[in-house]
């Protein structure tokens, strides 16, 4: 090593002849000028400013390579953030499901295109982001194969990914939150995407702490506020018992055979609170359904949709646990007697599939997401104003639940009873549902006024 104490410092500068926004940190090791490029301004001056500190404590320079004799041996020896990530995925495979999955991938997509240094020959971002999704974050056996472009690419990644032990710097890390800000069109991200995102990167740095990577999680010193998501149901989207009914007696109307069929679904979903993909798992053996009075579901599982790439089976709907409960553990849901006639009138109608489910297209399969948003919308356009079908009014299937939650709320069901058949916990309940509990104000002054009296 060939060493000298002759150094010089000049301003960063923006490099012109970079296709994309890049600065360069400039200095002079003896007689030779040397320089580094980095993508953002703020990254070239903290690399800068790290020089001029070594330099001001009089450390030796190297002149083949123009850094001080500490960067030299404390150059990176750890994995790659690529490699990194690549492995936070495949550890978390077994026991995610496949959304799970999928959002993970997603995150990651954002973050390792903007996690790499200024290395030449950068590839074209769609081919990138390709070879990611399609090969690089699947195990072994779910790759496809990659087009000469998306190889070149993926092998300019694994040379430009920034070392993980560089996330440990704050102008790093605020170059991956200013990152997961936007979406893969280049536009500001929804709220809600950006704290997933964010969580999702707290997730992986608490697996590098465990791995001793880093002693603490260095996202925890960042002075960072996220934008403010939305977290409580519009009242605006929950339809009142008589919109309910109009709704439902107007899909039967939608297309030839699909609307009759989806009714009875679109009624569990309003009359016992179904998630769509718990609806879609409902079987004949988890209905108690009386020729008079009130009845019983005890769900046990769940169909949710994803992508083929991510689902253990490879194919867009499987069977899974109940959100948030363990496996094997149910929920009861008793059922007014509207729905129980729904239901034996639909099974008398068009009888179950032959693992029980009542569910399923008139092959047997799933009603994909589409497809029941699709008959939806129109029963929303046959049963509603104009100008409710053009507002958020019920505007998703979805908000069928939100209107029976609110609906049993608003009736005076005790909270933890509703969260119960609900499958939520009390606390996300009375957050969630808070702007639609109303109408109950002058009861419970009522009952104030007779306890105070």
């Amino acid at each position: 090593m060939n060493i000298t104490y002759d150094v010089r410092f000049w301003e960063v500068r923006r490099n012109t002849s970079s296709k994309t926004p890049s600065y360069e940190a400039r200095w002079k090791v003896g007689h030779k000028p040397k320089s580094k490029t980095f993508r953002t301004k703020a990254l070239a001056e903290s690399f800068l400013s790290t020089l001029r500190e070594a330099a001001r404590k009089g450390e030796g320079f190297d002149i083949a390579t123009g850094l001080p004799v500490s960067m030299l041996q404390a150059e990176p020896s750890g994995p790659s953030f690529f490699e990194f990530a690549q492995s936070y995925l495949l550890r978390r495979w077994r026991t995610s499901a496949a959304r799970t999955r999928e959002t993970d991938a997603y995150a990651l997509l954002t973050l390792l295109p903007a996690l790499v240094a200024d290395v030449p020959a950068r590839p074209d971002l769609e081919d990138l982001r390709v070879a990611l999704r399609a090969h690089a974050l699947l195990p072994e056996d779910r790759r496809a194969k990659l087009t000469g472009d998306q190889e070149a690419a993926l092998r300019w990644l694994e040379k430009a990914s920034l070392p993980l032990s560089a996330l440990g710097e704050a102008a790093t890390l605020r170059l991956a939150l200013d990152a997961i800000s936007v979406t893969l069109a280049g536009k500001a991200a929804g709220a809600n995407t950006v704290r997933r995102k964010r969580a999702i990167l707290h997730h992986l740095l608490e697996q590098a702490v465990e791995h001793k990577a880093f002693t603490s999680n260095p996202l925890d010193e960042i002075k960072w506020t996220p934008p403010k998501a939305v977290t409580v149901i519009d009242p605006r989207t929950v339809v009142n018992p008589s919109q309910a009914r109009d709704l439902l007696d107007a899909v039967p109307k939608v297309g030839r055979k699909r609307g009759a069929r989806l009714k009875a679904l679109f009624a569990c979903i309003y009359y016992a609170a179904l998630r769509p993909e718990e609806a879609a798992d409902l079987r004949e053996k988890n209905c108690t359904l009386p020729e008079s009075g009130w009845g019983l579901i005890i769900l046990e599982r769940a169909r949710p949709q994803g992508t083929k790439r991510w689902t253990d089976s490879g194919e867009t709907h499987e069977s899974r646990r109940l959100k948030h409960r363990a496996d094997k553990e149910t929920r009861e849901i008793p059922i007014p007697p509207v729905l129980v006639a729904i239901l034996r009138e639909y099974i008398e109608a068009y009888g179950v599939a032959k693992d029980g489910r009542l569910f399923r297209t008139e092959t047997g399969g799933s009603y994909s997401s589409s497809a029941y948003s699709y008959v939806w919308q129109a029963a929303r356009k046959l049963a509603l104003t104009p100008a409710q079908f053009s507002s958020s009014l019920a505007a998703r299937p979805y908000d069928l639940r939100h209107a029976a939650v609110s609906l049993w709320l608003n009736a005076g069901v005790p909270a933890p009873e509703v969260a119960k058949r609900a499958g939520h916990s009390v606390d996300v309940l009375l957050r969630v549902y808070a702007k639609c509990i109303d109408g109950q104000q002058d009861h419970i002054n009522g009952k104030i006024n007779d306890a105070l009296e």
